[in-house]
């Protein structure tokens, strides 16, 4: 057998080995040297692996996490202009990467994701790293232990390979980011992240950094956090995939991720939460279930499955968004899904009742959870009038304007009477509708459109697009989230997935949200999707 043989036949194989079998059914799995005969990846070929892949290539002896680690930061060093991190940790990387080969040399019994290299949203805490939030005045901010959620991922030999930009504070939808400063290669006044397949377009966020470095190859996975899309959006437009898990109803229901207001930058703690990123949806499940302690799902056969289509999420597609969708639709009804396309409990309404709750959830609840996460870090400052008077960024500028005065705070209490309150109705609608549909998830585009460009002038403005040869125009914020939005105000899980590239080249993203608590269930749906709608070229930067 050659080499190249032998490398073919090991991709095609690890393309099959589940996550479940990454977990080796206890969440632990003995890994003893290398195994005879097979070749080493090439540089290349280690960029292209999955999680999945890699951690399936070290049981192989075709990759050591020395070599594999050293590849990658040397990826990220050679594209720095991409903006995608604020920070490499390469020596903490490296001594962990060599570690992990010597125990796994020695025939120790070695973690779940014994490794594995990811990237960290920088508002997710990091034990002996800095967390900056992409903000100046958390510049020189270490908090002393990891996010809960993160820390199962290092004990499980997860490797943090750096933290990741973001919108400032994550704040917004695009991470350009005014604090980084003036890039010294472009001069430009910020260091926007920059989308892989077209670096005048957004990579979306706010956990743009997160997006970039999982698309451009700088690592297999990574964390990311979501409080109105901001793992799924990016997602979407960078070419990758990105979950929301269930935050639940505030009465012991869902699957919130074991993080609390200490443990990352808040914003809403009703809505905010940690959430995998990667480039399949099965590296996302195996993710998931070493941070919740669940089984990892196996992908569902879709036939006979019931999809809901809510008209509502379909309505003002982009022209050039709209045959990805059809298409990918299409592919899912021809594997044998069954569509809801219409019904009397369709979720026509929930747009106007998610506007009535977005804001004055996601305004009012930062005015205590700022001061109440910088008080248990000790951080550097105290207030949320110190970290104003540190931004740079104008459109986040404007948004704690409205935190700082509160003028939310009438619009919050109204937004959260149980039962009749704007969010308790949402999340009835969300209930009725998958109980009358009987549909085990709902499908529709990500976003709207496909990646806009870069405002580095102001960071967010205005977005133009087209919808049946119409000309639109858009705020940028709401027209991005207008599909990811509702349900983190009702607290289901979410999902979105590479569904295809325009004809300019561009991804799109499709999202499929299931009902509270239906995590597991929607990720195995999702994987039986990217089964069918195939992976993403990688980007030709």
């Amino acid at each position: 057998m050659t080499p190249n043989t032998s490398r073919r036949q090991f991709f095609k194989s690890t393309g099959a080995v589940s996550a479940a079998a990454m977990l080796g059914g206890a969440g632990l799995t003995a890994c003893g040297g290398s195994s005879s005969g097979v070749a080493a990846l090439s540089a290349d070929e280690q960029l292209a692996l999955t999680a999945t892949q890699a951690l399936a290539a070290y049981k192989a002896g075709s990759l050591t996490a020395t070599a594999y680690v050293t590849n990658l930061i040397n990826r990220a060093k050679s594209l720095s202009e991409l903006n995608a991190m604020i920070s490499l940790d390469e020596a903490g990387a490296l001594a962990a990467a060599k570690q992990v080969d010597a125990d796994r040399a020695a025939g120790k019994t070695m973690g779940a994701l014994a490794g594995l290299p990811i990237v960290v949203k920088d508002n997710i805490n990091t034990k002996g790293m800095k967390t900056t939030g992409g903000t100046s005045s958390l510049r020189n901010f270490t908090p002393k232990t990891n996010a809960p959620s993160l820390q199962k991922l290092v004990d499980a030999g997860a490797i943090i390979l750096g933290k990741s930009n973001l919108h400032e504070w994550a704040f917004g939808i695009t991470t350009t980011n005014f604090t980084l400063g003036i890039d010294p290669i472009t001069k430009e006044a910020t260091r926007p992240g920059k989308n892989p397949y077209d670096t005048s377009r957004i990579p979306g966020g706010s956990s743009g950094g997160t997006a970039i470095a999982v698309a451009a190859r700088f690592a297999p996975a990574g964390l990311g956090t979501d409080t109105g899309g901001s793992t799924r959006e990016p997602a979407s437009f960078s070419g990758i995939a990105g979950f929301r898990p269930s935050v639940g109803d505030g009465a012991g229901k869902g699957r919130r991720y074991p993080d609390g207001v200490s443990d990352v930058l808040p914003i809403s703690t009703t809505r905010d939460t940690v959430g995998p990123m990667a480039r399949t949806v099965a590296d996302i499940a195996l993710l998931d279930a070493v941070i919740t302690g669940s089984a990892v799902p196996t992908a569902k056969s879709l036939k006979g499955v019931k999809i809901g289509i809510p008209s509502a999420f379909w309505k003002d597609l982009d022209d050039i968004v709209k045959p990805v969708a059809d298409a990918a639709k299409k592919k899912l009804a021809d594997a044998g899904v069954v569509f809801v396309e219409a019904s009397t409990a369709d979720l026509d309404g929930i747009m106007a009742l998610n506007d009535s709750v977005s804001f004055p959830i996601a305004l009012h609840e930062p005015v205590a959870a700022i001061p109440a996460y910088l008080s248990a870090n000790s951080a550097p400052v105290t207030t949320v009038a110190q970290v104003q008077a540190g931004l740079a960024s104008p459109d986040v500028i404007g948004a704690f304007g409205a935190i700082a005065g509160d003028v939310f705070a009438a619009a919050y209490d109204a937004a959260m009477v149980p039962t009749t309150g704007g969010r308790a109705q949402l999340q009835k609608l969300y209930k009725d509708y998958f109980a009358a549909t009987g549909v085990e998830c709902v499908l529709f585009p990500t976003t709207l459109l496909a990646a806009p460009k870069i405002d580095a002038a102001k960071g967010s403005s205005e977005v133009k697009y087209t919808v049946g040869g119409v000309a639109k125009t858009g705020d940028t914020f709401g027209t991005c989230i207008r599909n990811t939005d509702p349900c983190t105000n009702a607290g289901i899980p979410s999902l979105s997935i590479p569904a295809g590239l325009t004809a300019g080249g561009l991804p799109v993203g499709m999202e499929i949200d299931g009902p509270l608590g239906s995590d597991s269930n929607l990720l195995a749906i999702g994987m039986g999707i990217e089964a069918v709608w195939g992976s993403l070229k990688a980007p030709a930067i």
